[in-house]
């Protein structure tokens, strides 16, 4: 990539503080800091969100229409969702310090912090991070749209719509009602599998055990697993197509062998002028 910044300009900006960039606060436990193009004029195809997020909070479902996000725990721990389009599976992956998730750019996607003290740092190869998010759609698109659409009923709709504001970001919002909160709270025990601790595969048990009822054993010890269908889905009822993955650091299994190419043999030109 050509840049084109005048680095002897006396605006040149080389440092930055993302601390004094909030993009969104619900609370003194869960915002997001930015750091883009706007705030650093040195960046190129680089930006970054600083994420904190308290046990349960849920940076909202979006996708960004001109960036991939690299997602990076820092401290805490928090599941990544993402629906693949070139399968329509809804997958999750969970993350704790030093390990990343990657959501490819214009994937659907959503991160639920699964501990307090949740700090996440998500990195984006583009200058500025663009967003559409879920609550912009569901405000934004008519109620009967969709419930002629769906083939719903239009004031049901607009009744179980009302709430959701604009630009949410981080969920549930502040205002929320206790009940929902309550749920939110109790998501996270509810919708995970017993055997999937975050960062953990999944082990066979005893032969008499129930499905999903395998104890955890050490990441050490993990061996290569497929991956296995979830019984969660952060308060859906999942389909037989959402998977739930562990990231022990093994190899992941593709879906189909690598392309390899040999590599031709040339004639070498100094022996053949010889």
């Amino acid at each position: 990539m050509t840049s084109y910044m005048d680095y002897t300009s006396p605006t040149t900006q080389f440092t930055a503080d993302v601390n004094c960039n909030t993009l969104f606060k619900k609370d003194d436990c869960n915002y997001i800091n930015v750091l883009g193009i706007k705030q650093l004029n040195t960046l190129e195809n680089t930006s970054l969100l600083d994420i904190f997020l308290s046990k349960s909070n849920v940076v909202e479902p979006h996708y960004h229409q001109n960036a991939a996000e690299l997602v990076y725990c820092i401290s805490g721990a928090a599941v990544v969702s993402l629906i693949n389009p070139f399968t329509n599976e809804l997958l999750h992956f969970p993350i704790t310090p030093g390990q990343v998730a990657n959501v490819p750019q214009g994937w659907w996607h959503y991160e639920i912090a699964t501990v307090d003290c949740t700090h996440l740092l998500a990195i984006f190869d583009a200058p500025t991070p663009e967003v559409i998010l879920g609550s912009d759609i569901l405000s934004k698109t008519p109620a009967n749209v969709l419930a002629h659409t769906y083939c719903l009923n239009e004031a049901m709709v607009k009744e179980t719509l009302a709430p959701v504001k604009p630009r949410t970001f981080i969920g549930p919002p502040a205002d929320c009602c206790e009940p929902v909160k309550a749920a939110a709270e109790n998501m996270q025990a509810a919708n995970m599998a017993p055997n999937m601790a975050p960062n953990m595969a999944p082990v066979m048990g005893a032969s008499n055990m129930p499905p999903n009822m395998a104890p955890v054993m050490g990441t050490s010890n993990m061996p290569h697993y497929m991956p296995q269908p979830a019984s969660q889905g952060f308060g859906y009822q999942p389909m037989s197509v959402h998977a739930y993955y562990g990231q022990p650091y093994v190899q992941q299994p593709y879906r189909q062998l690598p392309y390899a190419q040999g590599i031709p043999a040339y004639p070498n030109a100094a022996t053949d002028n010889e």
